[in-house]
């Protein structure tokens, strides 16, 4: 088992996948490279909040490099997207950008952005 795995796979959004991307995989170092492309392609956040699970560390990571200004808004981080719901769940209607590692299909809320987009076949 790796960051990517084939097989049958049930998704926490209830799917079927014959992938699985499991970013458990990632290293702390991994996370922190792609904590630095995430603050390079964003705009200035203030703060900063991690989807559970696999948004925490990353969050965690991310949270050195927020303003703590309301006016700069709220960056909410996960690790994997499927359907977006759990990021939705997370905003609660507030005002926010979002940012994901891998994005398993193309996104379809226009206030995530992912660093890596993939499709199944």
């Amino acid at each position: 088992m790796g960051l990517f795995n084939t097989g049958s796979f049930k998704l926490h959004s209830g799917e079927i996948s014959c992938f699985k991307i499991d970013c458990d995989y990632l290293s702390f170092y991994d996370l922190c490279a792609l904590a630095v492309e995430i603050k390079r392609r964003t705009e200035p956040y203030g703060f900063v909040e991690g989807v559970p699970k696999g948004g925490i560390i990353l969050a965690d990571i991310l949270h050195s490099g927020a303003t703590g200004r309301d006016e700069d808004g709220l960056l909410i981080i996960d690790d994997v997207y499927t359907t977006g719901a759990s990021m939705e769940t997370l905003r609660r209607h507030r005002p926010a950008r979002g940012y994901v590692l891998f994005a398993r299909r193309p996104i379809t809320q226009p206030w995530i952005k992912s660093l890596f987009t993939m499709e199944e076949p």
